[in-house]
Formats: structure tokens, sequence, C-alpha cells
């Protein structure tokens, strides 16, 4: 429904990804799929890494924090996704919304530092070795953490206080299937220039930033690795850094064509694929990529099922 008299919105209807409703129950049943994948591989990742004391290591422990992020990112979407495919009425309040912004930012940010301070790890590891236990120790991994989570906050709060802010008057009907910012904005009754501002500057600032760490990182472990004698050495660092080279790849890729971008008026169906990839796949690849490619956490997986 419009609000009508310049009231402010109370509500907002989401469009979802299509108003067929034998499409709607088909994406149903796909993404019902893929968020059931997401928590309970997630979550496995996160019971192996606590309880079996051959992961208490930095790799491990950050592993642990991207896969509580990534828990956080597609519960604060794909739940109300769900929901919106069997209604009708596909309203979500002001005050959901709200909070749908809030925790999709603090997550998605913060996996963004987590992902640049595991390239990090990944640099000590494969180029200072012998130095590796004497720089990754326990309080430095922790501040490590303590930094991904607060530099999320610090974006997520920035972002959602000039998004919130705006004044939201008739319009209420978002081209989207979550409250994005950049969608909301579309329906902003006041001059949005300084909030697509300042969502571009925090965009460099967790996007840019850490992928530029990230590839200052993998070019040193590369030289390193083209200097290696052994055969062995170089697929063992290969097999160690591939997973996260693939998630980076994944992550950052739909969410720099997502966010780098010039804003338009119009939110196209492309615009919502790729919301798609970066905000509900990732969350479940992450997981399948790290164990199917990684002997220690299978390792684990077979001592914590007694095989």
């Amino acid at each position: 429904m419009r609000e009508e008299n310049q009231t402010s919105v109370t509500e907002f209807i989401l469009l979802g990804l299509s108003e067929d409703p034998k499409i709607q129950i088909l994406l149903f049943c796909i993404f019902l799929i893929i968020y059931f994948l997401s928590v309970f591989g997630n979550l496995l990742i996160i019971i192996l890494i606590q309880t079996d004391s051959r992961l208490h290591t930095p790799m491990y422990f950050f592993l642990k924090n991207l896969s509580f992020a990534d828990l956080c990112f597609s519960t604060s979407i794909v739940p109300q996704m769900l929901v919106h495919f069997l209604v009708k009425k596909k309203t979500i309040s002001f005050a959901g919304c709200s909070i749908q912004i809030v925790v999709f930012l603090l997550a998605g940010c913060t996996e963004c530092t987590i992902l640049a301070v595991m390239s990090y790890d990944r640099y000590v590891a494969v180029c200072k070795p012998l130095h590796y236990s004497t720089i990754m120790t326990q309080r430095v991994c922790i501040q490590l953490a303590l930094v991904s989570w607060i530099s999320g906050a610090f974006v997520c709060s920035v972002d959602s206080a000039f998004t919130l802010c705006l004044p939201y008057q008739r319009q209420n009907i978002i081209n989207h299937y979550f409250c994005e910012p950049s969608a909301l904005l579309k329906l902003a009754s006041a001059d949005t220039y300084n909030a697509e501002m300042a969502l571009f500057s925090m965009g460099v600032v967790i996007l840019l930033a850490p992928v530029s760490l990230i590839l200052v990182s993998y070019w040193n472990i590369i030289s390193t690795v083209i200097r290696m004698q052994s055969g062995e050495g170089r697929l063992k660092v290969f097999s160690t850094c591939g997973s996260h080279l693939t998630v980076v790849v994944l992550y950052y890729g739909s969410g720099i064509f997502a966010y780098m971008r010039p804003n338009t008026k119009v939110m196209n169906e492309k615009d919502k694929v790729i919301s798609v990839f970066y905000s509900v796949m990732t969350s479940m690849l992450n997981p399948i990529i790290y164990s199917l490619r990684n002997k220690d956490v299978k390792g684990a997986l077979r001592r914590l099922t007694g095989r």
C-alpha cells in the first residue's frame, strides 16, 4: 500500500525475483535448499574448528569467523525471502527493513575484511614460514578478528545512517527481494547525492582497500612459489591458497560489480541476479569450497563422526 499526504512510509513492498506463482514455488524450493546447505555447512565448519584441537590454528580461527559472518549474512536475507515466495502481500515493516540492512551490512562488510586478513595469514605462512608462529600469535589473531568486526561495524553505521535517515514518503515499492541500501535510496523523497557518495566511499574502504591487500599478499605468495624447488611444496601451497582465492574472486567480483558502479534510478533483473550471487550463493559455497579442498577439515569431520 502507498502512504498518502506526505506521511512517512511505515512498510515497504518487495517485488522479489518473480511475480509468476509457479516460478515462485520453484524458487522457494531452490533457495530453501541453498539456505539449508549454507546453515548446515557453516555451522559444521564452526563446530569442527571449535571441537578439534588440530584445527586450533590462525587460519581456521579466521575461517570460523568467516563462517559466522556467512551465517548472519544469509540469515538476514533468505528467511524473509522464503516467506515472500509463499505469500501474496510481500511487505516488510520499516523497522524490519532497518534491521535487515544493519545485519546485512555488518556481516557483509566484516566478511570483506576477514578475507583480507586470511590472505595476510597465507602470506606470512608461505613467505615467512620460520617466523609464522611468532608473528601470528593468538593475541594478534584476536586483534585482527576484532579489527575486522569493528571495521564492518563502522562501515555499517555510516551506510545505514545515510540510508535510513532519509525521508521516505509516498513511494514504498522496492524492486528487489530484500532491503538493499542502493535499492532503498531510489525511493527516497529527498536528494540522495550525499548518501550515494557515502555508500561509494565506504565501498572503496571496505571493498577496494582489502582487495589491494589481497593482491599484494598473493603477488608475494606467487613470487615465493615460483622460486620453490620442490614441486610437492608448490602443490601444497596452491592447494592451501586455492580455496581462499576462489572465495575471494567469487565474493569480491560480484560485490564490486554491485556497489562500485554509478547508481541508477532503475533496478534491473541483472542487478538482482548479481545480488543473489553475493548475498545468497557465496554463503553456501564458502563451506563447500573449504571442506572439499581441505584435508584437515575432512579429517576433522571423519574424527567427529567416528569413522
